[in-house]
């Protein structure tokens, strides 16, 4: 058996292999031993980055570094207000991105949380409580209803044991264990019906189990080793703005040398330097060479916007307070950006894509279907048969079957206050008992009320071996409750519930019309026949019957008492489908985007779930885990083009699919609420976790969590991602066209022999407040209503692209002879005087890039078309820029800080032409695009 694992080998050999006794447990002193071989029964996790490693990580950005070196040659130049404004800005960028990221992952300390304090162990043959923690391998661990499962277990003893496993293995329902099955070696983990799993919660009988693994080599350890060993991959964002920062960097760096080359080859003649020698030449022309080097940072300071980084971060996190008025709450910035490039979202079914609430929806009984709505554990929903409304109250037959339902029950509907005041209904006990508790409330039959008319006076409990539960009651003829139309209770009743199958063949009657006829073999079939149908649909059927009683049976023995019954009907339940959820799918699918169920729940039940809510097609193809087992990563990554459906997978088998998805260039968003989605939701690009089912380690795992558990909040805070990555491309487009001008302005000027147009400090200026403002406001943009009507754009899509580079280019130019003109007859008009004329240049650019702000607000449609002043926050910024270039101007004590002299209204009438040139210019570049793709509007994300 050497090599086996335990849910393969007999009970026997598991206890002989793990060296202990079902009767005696280990001994004291073998437990210290094996407590210091194997370690405390806790997760274990990695180190942290600190602080100083977070910060590195803001400065380690080749944009960054740029602006670090030109800050510094800038001081060692003199110009300490340059150099100090560049620093200010690498400074505040990198506290807001610390401050965001060093929220430090607490996955690990959710998932201590959920592991069980105490535990009720055999030790030296005594039944001990010790700390979870000091469990070792070997041990044997008593298991009652509301215990967590402290360590991973072969189950050794059951008694109607069921464990809830929906957090780990995404099923919906408990699973019914049973020690005495010797299991095939490569049984998944949902199948493991002899195991018992760390974390899980036992909501049902009571078992005793032989611990085989502790700690990291538990079920959930292995979850959090695969969320510890995934390294944080940049978004989409993060590496195009990285990209972008070094082109622009090299750019920078290349113009710098350009500029100095063609300066010094300029004004440097070679007789001169050798006549005087170099020394001498250096000392004569120093102030001329300094200038030029001041030339050359003023290009890098123009090259460089220096703003971009600081934007770019206050921008994701305005997105973020977007995103909460959409309830989803974003833990990483990037994420923001990074859900408008999804193109795949792959989502767990159980509490995510369904209600996690088992509800009845079908019932049969007196020979008639019925339905039933209503939503989750609302007791409230409407009967109906052949779909019209129906009273069941005055059906005796429906009547009896809901009454069996809620009496043969142990499950109870509690309306319960949450912390702020909201009421809901919450089920206590068995999700199957609970969904036939609440099917009974919605015809009117309350578990209290049923309770007082039909007090139980004796049980026998389920078991899963007879798969069926049995509980007598006494009539009270003085409640209402007691009497049915067209049908009479004896004094005593024994109510049956169970597989509808084995109930079955304990009855002799079927009850129709209220009366108690023979079950003919036809009958027979009909019932199952009914069950089948039912099943076929993925649901979960019961059968109830009953048997009337003269007295209480001194015998309670199920062979003696649960024969000779009278079947009644069987209801039918699933975990239902969110019901917005199918609205959310087809507009995800309108948007280009690919929805993936991926569950651990069974395959019928995953099909029916799909298939009503449109999310398996025609041609979609449904894998299993056994199935993606056998398939290699390239043959699993070949599969995902059709892939709309996996279930029965392991937490494996879930990165496995996030990994082949990717491996198709996909940008893929996972969803999901339990623990067994922490890995997957921490490989994917984005992982989004359910905030109010969800447990904490997918909501410290996940990039945003869902404050509503909506499946359309996804739809909604992907909608935003396209809107927020629309509104970053319009300021980088607005700023890089501006750069772009300046570079062409002062390059020009050094060709055409006019001094530089532009000083240091006003470039600076222009490029931080007079830009900034306008740019941050392009980021409050709210969208077009048609964005969800275009497939996601292509992941590896730069920034620039083609139609941005040719605005760009065209504006610069039109920026720079604009300006150009405008300095030269500033020259003309105050001959002498350089601070006038480049005052005049400085006012031109300013107020010619605030105008063109309204034009950046959308890159195709017409700035008349989107409304010129329909974002307030534009107003405002312009308003409030504008005002910040009359003070450079005309207050006093700044005027020697930015070079500049106040102007006349004689100076603003003759700039007041070049304000336009630049706007008018962009509408000409719109006019060309619409045009050029045939459409009058046009929308690109």
């Amino acid at each position: 058996m050497e090599g086996k694992a335990s849910h393969a080998q007999p009970i026997n050999d598991a206890v002989a292999e793990f060296q202990t006794h079902l009767e005696q447990g280990l001994n004291q002193k073998e437990a210290l031993e094996r407590l210091r071989k194997f370690g405390a029964n806790e997760l274990t996790e990695k180190p942290r980055p600190g602080f100083l490693s977070l910060l590195w990580d803001q400065f380690n950005n080749y944009l960054v570094i740029i602006l670090i070196v030109a800050a510094v040659i800038a001081a060692l130049l003199g110009e300490y207000v340059d150099s100090i404004a560049i620093m200010c800005i690498v400074v505040l960028n990198a506290v807001i991105g610390v401050i965001q990221e060093s929220k430090a992952e607490q996955a690990l300390a959710a998932l201590k949380k959920m592991s069980a304090p105490n535990a009720q162990v055999i030790r030296d043959g005594y039944q001990v409580t010790v700390a979870s923690r000091e469990l070792v391998p070997g041990d044997i661990v008593l298991l009652e209803a509301g215990n967590y499962v402290p360590a991973d277990l072969r189950l050794v003893t059951t008694v109607n044991l069921k464990v809830e496993e929906a957090s780990l293995t995404g099923e919906s329902v408990p699973v019914e264990k049973n020690a005495a099955l010797v299991l095939d070696q490569e049984a998944g983990l949902g199948d493991r019906k002899n195991s018992a799993f760390m974390s899980t919660m036992v909501t049902y009988g009571r078992g005793k189990g032989l611990v085989t693994g502790t700690g990291m080599r538990t079920q959930i350890g292995l979850i959090a080793e695969m969320i510890q060993s995934y390294e944080e991959e940049d978004t989409p964002l993060q590496q195009k703005l990285e990209h972008l920062g070094k082109v622009l960097g090299t750019i920078c760096i290349a113009i710098c040398v350009v500029v100095l080359v063609y300066g010094l080859i300029r004004d440097t003649h070679l007789t001169d330097v050798l006549n005087t020698g170099f020394l001498n030449y250096w000392e004569a022309e120093k102030k001329d060479i300094i200038n030029l080097f001041l030339t050359a940072v003023s290009l890098a300071i123009a090259a460089v916007p220096e703003g971009l980084p600081a934007i770019v971060t206050i921008c994701l996190a305005l997105g973020m307070q977007q995103m909460v008025k959409h309830h989803a709450l974003i833990r990483k910035l990037p994420a923001v950006e990074t859900l408008g490039c999804a193109t795949v979202v792959c989502s767990d079914k159980t509490g995510t894509l369904t209600q996690n609430q088992m509800t009845v929806v079908q019932g049969w009984a007196g020979d008639k279907r019925f339905r039933i709505t209503g939503e989750g554990y609302n007791p409230i929903g409407q009967f109906s048969v052949d779909g019209k409304p129906s009273d069941l109250r005055t059906d005796p037959d429906a009547t009896v079957l809901l009454h069996g339902a809620v009496l043969c029950n142990d499950a109870k509907l509690e309306e319960r206050s949450d912390t702020a005041g909201t009421r809901s209904w919450q089920m206590v006990g068995d999700p199957t008992e609970g969904a036939m508790v609440v099917a009974a409330a919605k015809g009117g039959f309350r578990r209290g009320e049923m309770e007082q008319a039909f007090p139980r006076v004796q049980e026998i409990p389920f078991d899963s071996e007879r798969k069926r539960m049995t509980t007598i009651h006494r009539r009270d003829g003085s409640q209402s409750q007691a009497s049915v139309a067209s049908f009479t209770y004896p004094q005593f009743v024994a109510f049956v519930k169970g597989a509808p199958d084995i109930v079955l063949d304990h009855c002799t009657h079927i009850q129709q019309a209220g009366q108690a006829i023979a079950l003919t073999e036809e009958r027979r079939k009909k019932v199952l026949e009914q069950n089948r149908d039912m099943a076929s649909n993925a649901l979960r059927v019961l059968g109830v019957a009953y048997r009337p009683l003269t007295e209480v049976p001194e015998s309670l023995r199920p062979e003696d008492l649960e024969k000779n019954l009278t079947f009644v009907g069987l209801l039918g339940m699933i975990d239902p489908a969110r019901p917005e959820v199918m609205e959310a799918v087809n507009v995800a699918r309108g948007a280009g985007l690919r929805s993936i169920m991926v569950t651990g729940d069974y395959k019928d039940t995953a099909e029916a779930i799909a298939r009503e809510i449109g999310l398996l097609t025609k041609g979609g193809l449904v894998l299993t885990g056994p199935e993606i087992e056998k398939l290699s990563d390239h043959e699993l990554a070949a599969r995902t083009d059709n892939l709309q459906v996996c279930c029965r997978v392991s937490p494996q088998h879930k990165t496995r699919i996030v990994d082949a998805l990717k491996s198709r260039d996909h940008v893929v968003a996972m969803t999901g609420d339990g623990v067994n989605d922490a890995p997957a939701l921490k490989r994917a690009n984005i992982g989004v976790a359910m905030g109010i089912t969800g447990t904490d380690v997918t909501k410290q795992t996940a990039d945003m969590v869902l404050t509503d558990d909506n499946y359309a909040s996804i739809v909604a805070a992907i909608e935003q991602g396209r809107i927020i990555y629309s509104n970053i491309r319009k300021f980088v487009y607005f700023l890089l066209a501006c750069n772009a001008g300046e570079i062409l302005i002062i390059f020009g000027s050094m060709l055409l022999g006019l001094p530089i147009p532009l000083r240091p400090v006003q470039l600076l200026w222009l490029n931080l407040v007079s830009d900034g403002a306008p740019a941050l406001a392009l980021g409050m943009e709210k969208g077009d209503p048609d964005i969800m009507k275009h497939p996601p754009r292509p992941p590896k899509e730069p920034v620039i692209n083609r139609d941005m580079a040719i605005g760009i280019g065209v504006i610069a130019v039109v920026d720079a002879i604009a300006i150009l003109l405008a300095f030269y007859f500033g020259l003309q008009r105050y001959p002498g005087n350089l601070e006038a004329a480049q005052t005049i240049a400085f006012v031109t650019l300013c107020t010619s890039e605030l105008l063109r702000a309204y034009t950046a607000r959308s890159e195709y449609h017409s700035v008349f078309a989107i409304g010129v002043f329909s974002n307030k926050w534009m107003n405002w910024a312009v308003l409030a820029s504008f005002l910040l270039v009359l003070a450079v101007v005309y207050v006093p004590f700044l005027q020697p800080f930015f070079d500049t002299v106040p102007l006349t209204l004689n100076d603003w009438l003759f700039m007041f032409p070049f304000f336009f040139a630049s706007p008018i210019a962009m509408e000409l570049v719109k006019v060309y695009f619409r045009r050029r793709t045939g459409e009058a509007v046009g929308y690109v994300t």
